[in-house]
């Protein structure tokens, strides 16, 4: 058995961890990937995981909802294994120090030694990486900058939640919880492949150019050198105070390609300046976007991507909690999970995807056969 994905609602670490393990019958794993609601003490569940899987390479964060085959879940650990027909090899390593290049340096040529290339020597065809942020760290975008100078092969993973709590959040590296550090893995494949990126937006007319911004706070202060707020609002036609209200279903956008924007999502007016969720530099032009469905545009970008692959035995998830407010809101978490219920799927509502760079209001996914 190449692949076995199992779940557990176990409240107590240790029988949650033997449950899982009990679910992983008929394979000897290579590599653990799991997600876990932050309800769990990450010390501890760290520790229950480590005994019940001595000796397997693994990465994990905390989440804030989380994915299993055709369910969406909070309050849960879901997990994959994979065995050597799948990824023979494996390497993890976290990156300590997210906002040092240094650092980036050494995670990367660690796993990169581990599995006898360098970094720029990866090939997409053969290898994944994965990566995983504290998502409250606000590193995403030095880490994601560091690792493209540095290699060829996208990383695709996510920002580990808290469940909204906005307080703590944790990446696991061979099930050790870490705060404040993001972590990669790089993962030799005996299997093809596929990324897939998936936003459900209208790319609209309008363009906001950022005059202003401070970049370190994610902070930008003008919009087409008028006070950020206001002009994003005049855009819109509403009124500043309104203009909250219209995040989620109007966010801004920045293209690398006619239909193709890498989502830049508002969090919240600071007095006149918007405060966003990845970080916008100064000079950046943004398209106004518009939403359509998710569940239509995620069931025709996983079809389009499913064909081209051939058979799917399993899928990995990075689903923006703002996708999944989106879909609590408009009742429509049972549609979406459907997308997987016919697919081995694990995944989790992220603070953040990541794909090239560090992007909002997206899914990234890794489509396994």
């Amino acid at each position: 058995m190449a692949l076995r994905i199992a779940h557990s609602k176990e409240q107590d670490p240790g029988r949650l961890a033997a449950d899982l393990k009990a679910q992983l019958t008929g394979i000897s794993p290579t590599f653990i990937l799991f997600f876990a609601s932050s309800k769990y003490e990450p010390t501890a569940l760290g520790s229950a995981m480590k005994a019940c899987f001595p000796g397997v390479i693994s990465l994990g964060a905390s989440t804030a909802g989380e994915i299993v085959t055709g369910e969406m879940l909070k309050g849960s650990v879901v997990l994959m294994a994979l065995d050597a027909t799948i990824a023979p090899n494996v390497a993890v390593a976290a990156i300590e120090d997210p906002r040092d290049d240094g650092a980036v340096d050494r995670a990367l040529n660690e796993v990169c030694r581990a599995l006898g290339r360098a970094p720029g020597q990866l090939d997409g065809t053969r290898h994944l990486g994965l990566v995983l942020h504290d998502g409250l760290s606000g590193s995403e975008e030095a880490v994601m900058a560091a690792i493209t100078s540095r290699s060829n092969l996208p990383f695709v993973g996510g920002s580990a939640g808290d469940d909204l709590r906005f307080q703590a959040t944790r990446v696991f590296v061979n099930f050790e919880p870490r705060g404040g550090t993001s972590a990669v893995a790089l993962m030799e494949m005996e299997r093809p492949y596929a990324l897939l990126k998936t936003q459900s937006f209208d790319v609209l007319d309008d363009v906001l150019k950022v005059t202003d911004v401070d970049e370190a706070t994610r902070t930008v202060r003008e919009f087409n050198g008028r006070p950020a707020a206001l002009e994003y609002a005049r855009v819109l036609g509403v009124s500043i105070d309104e203009l909250p209200g219209h995040f989620l279903d109007q966010p801004l956008g920045l293209l690398v390609s006619a239909d193709e924007p890498f989502v830049r999502s508002p969090q919240q007016l600071k007095g006149e300046s918007v405060v966003f969720y990845c970080q916008v530099k100064r000079g950046m032009a943004l398209r106004m976007l518009r939403s359509r469905s998710i569940v239509a545009e995620t069931r025709r970008e996983l079809d389009q991507k499913r064909a081209e692959l051939g058979k799917v035995e399993g899928i990995i998830q990075f689903n923006c909690i703002l996708r999944t407010l989106e879909l609590e809101r408009k009742g429509e978490c049972e549609a979406y999970a459907g997308l997987f219920q016919d697919v081995p799927t694990i995944g989790f509502s992220t603070y953040g995807e990541s794909y090239i760079g560090h992007i909002n209001q997206t899914a990234t996914m890794v489509l396994l056969s």
